[in-house]
This record gives C-alpha cells, structure tokens and sequence, in this order.
C-alpha cells in the first residue's frame, strides 16, 4: 500500500514550482513587444510602399513555402513536448520529495536460541559423533536466528567455531568434521586407515589431549562448552535473570571419565544451571552400556536440572534423539506479525531517470 511519509514537503515544492512558473510567465509576457514589432513592420511597410525603393518581407512570407511550414510546425511539437517532459519531471520530483513508502506487513519467524554442540572425542565417543554432527548438518538448513557453536572435547576442550548464525561456515565446518570421522566406528576401522586419514583426525582432535592419563573428563568440558555462551563465568556462572537468548548445550558423551576433572559432571552442572544454560544429554555410546550405572547418573543428574536425556533404546538413532531434542526446544521460536513502513523510491526515481533522459534528447533535437 502506497503512502506518504512527507506530505507537507510535496505541498511546499508544488508552490515554489507554481511560484516560479508565474513569475517566468510575467516577466517574458511577449504581448507588447509583439505589438510594437507588428506597428513598426507596418509603418516600414508604409513607409517602402510610398517610396517605392524598399520591399519588406515578413515571417509569414518566409513560411509559405513547404518545408519551412512543416519544420516550424515540428519545431513547436518539440517545444511542447519538451515542455511537458519538464512538468513532469518537476512532478516526478515533488512525489520524491514526499517519500513514497510501502507498508510492508509480513510473518517473520524468529529464534532467539544459542545452541553449543558439546562433544566428547574420547575414543568410546567418535564413532557416534559423527552421526550428531550429520543430523545438524541437516539441521541447520532449517535454522533461523538461531546461533550455533561446536566444542569438542577430551581431556581438555577446543572451540571448533564459535557461535554465529552464519550458517554457510557452519555447514562448512560440520561437513569437514564429519568428513574427517568418517569410517571411526571401530577399532578395525582405525587399523585399515591410511596415515594420511589418520593424521587428518589427530589434527581435527588436536588440542583435546593435553593432561596425561586422563580422558573424557566430561564437567570440564561442560563448562568449556558454557563459556562459550554470553553472560557466563568461570566460578560464578553468571545470572541467568540477564540472559536474553535461551542458551543451551548438547552433550553428547557416554559419561565414562578416566583420569580426575577439575569439575565433576554434578558440579558442572550446577554451576551452568545457575547462570540460566540448560544441557540437554546424549549418551553416545553402545546400547548395552545403557544400564549401567555412569549412564543412569547422567540421566538423574541432567533431568534435575531441567534438561532432556536421551538413549537409543526402543529402536532410536542418533539421529533421532538429535532431532528430539531440537523439536522440543523449539518452544522458544516464535511467528510473530510485524508491519513497517519503508522508503518505495525505486520506480519513482526510474520514471524520473527515463523522463530526464527523454527531455534531454528533444531540447537537442531542438537545438538543431
């Protein structure tokens, strides 16, 4: 719908035009010069015919002839076009001054999510991490607002990037991850590899072993992982009344610690729950190590903290649990019916461009 941000300016340039016109039209008023060229063309004409020594041709006798009534008559269709071509540029230009908007009403749909992807590297973990990192892939292509960001970790964590909602670094960035595991399912697997396959993965995972005898130190990573979203502090957590972005973490692990984290998972959690972080829990790993009890702690200790866990039992993939857990934090994207007025010069200014052009080439036609 067409509006009118600047009417008044319209207004005043409409008079200033109309101002202009008058003053021109009064000041080149050709009536009396008309009148007393005609009265002395007709006392000269008098004064030749008495004589009989001088003659007197006027205009009109010089435009009897053929082709000088039809160049006249072109030049005055000229004048007239060039003349209208210059009101409507004037007119054109008047509507610009108005600021001709649109009102655009439209649905945007928005997220206000930061989504850290947690992962453990520790040997028992790769080849689950593969799939996550998959599903995400996928997932990111129906992403909107949100941000993300990939940590792995062992025994000590690596930002892999850090979070952003440029979504083309992103899939760039999950694609050479899960490129680089491809084929990390087993320890035959690893045996079969090329050294340059595996030394593509020990410089993926390079910086994640950095403490001797110790891996999958899982707090520690948990933490690491939480530093990376806004409002959070080591020691304080942060407040998580301030934050203004739901902010949570996938952690995908199988919760077997081997070496003594400076955070147990407990702790981790309780530090990342109080600055306002949820974490939602994986467990990657074999389905018979389900039952056991590392994997029903990370259960009890992630559900009382308000987060989701996750197993393949009854048939579910990675997979599947990846895109559970997305769909149940979804809650925080909201459709929402906005209108906003903006500036619509676009086919204004064309008209005016075309109608400029157009005047130009008939004031040099006439110049001719």
């Amino acid at each position: 719908m067409l509006s009118w941000q600047w009417p008044w300016a319209a207004a005043a340039g409409a008079l200033c035009v109309l101002a202009v016109m008058l003053l021109v039209a009064a000041l080149g008023n050709p009536r009396r010069g008309r009148s007393n060229r005609n009265g002395n063309a007709a006392d000269a004409g008098r004064a030749g015919g008495a004589s009989g020594d001088l003659t007197v041709f006027s205009l009109d006798d010089d435009l009897n002839t053929e082709q000088a009534s039809r160049l006249f008559h072109q030049w005055r269709a000229l004048g007239r076009l060039a003349a209208a071509l210059l009101a409507a540029s004037l007119a054109l230009c008047v509507a610009l001054l108005a600021r001709p908007s649109v009102i655009d009403r439209s649905e945007e749909l928005s997220s206000s999510r930061d989504i850290v992807l947690c992962l453990d590297v520790s040997g028992s973990t790769l080849p689950y991490d593969r799939e996550v990192l998959e599903t995400y892939l996928d997932l990111v292509s129906n992403f909107q607002g949100e941000r993300i960001g990939l940590s792995i970790f062992n025994s000590t964590s690596r930002t892999v990037f850090p979070l952003t909602d440029d979504y083309a670094l992103v899939a760039r960035e999950l694609k050479s991850a899960a490129s680089t595991l491809k084929g990390v399912e087993s320890q035959a697997d690893i045996d079969k590899m090329s050294d340059r396959q595996y030394q593509k993965i020990s410089d993926w995972l390079d910086g994640t072993q950095n403490r001797t005898n110790a891996t999958s130190l899982i707090g520690d990573g948990v933490v690491s992982c939480a530093a990376m979203l806004p409002g959070f502090a080591y020691g304080s957590g942060g407040s998580g009344d301030a934050r203004q972005r739901a902010a949570s973490i996938v952690l995908a692990t199988d919760n077997v610690v081997s070496g003594k984290p400076t955070y147990s998972l407990s702790a981790a959690l309780d530090l990342v729950h109080g600055a306002g972080i949820t974490v939602d829990g994986l467990f990657s790993g074999p389905k018979a190590s389900e039952s056991e009890s590392t994997t029903t702690d990370m259960k009890k200790l992630i559900e009382s903290h308000d987060g989701i866990f996750l197993t393949q039992s009854n048939g579910a993939s990675v997979n599947d649990l990846v895109r559970s857990i997305d769909q149940r934090r979804t809650t925080h994207t909201e459709t929402t019916s906005k209108a906003s007025v903006s500036d619509a010069p676009g086919w204004w200014t064309l008209a005016l461009a075309v109608v400029a052009v157009a005047w130009l080439a008939v004031t040099w036609r006439l110049r001719r």
